[in-house]
């Protein structure tokens, strides 16, 4: 089994790099853009026993801060 985890900071909880990207499209004339929030994906290959509970066990102890982040489990 395939999983894809999305994981993006909280509404709220301040994104400096999501800002920096923001200012930086802003510089290379991108002028439209009014905020940016940044993230990260994690693909997983897993066995074929494994189940979404298992991932999501795994985002609630490591892969995700989930006092400033949620996340999105994907499963193929």
């Amino acid at each position: 089994m395939k999983a894809r985890v999305h994981v993006m900071l909280k509404n709220g909880v301040l994104d400096p790099q999501g800002e920096a990207v923001r200012h930086a499209l802003g510089a290379l004339g991108f002028d439209k853009v009014e905020g940016v929030r940044q993230g990260k994906v994690i693909d997983l290959e897993l066995s074929d026993d494994a189940t979404e509970a298992d991932v999501r066990d795994m985002c609630e102890k490591l892969l995700a801060n989930t006092v400033i982040e949620s996340y999105e489990i994907e499963l193929a």
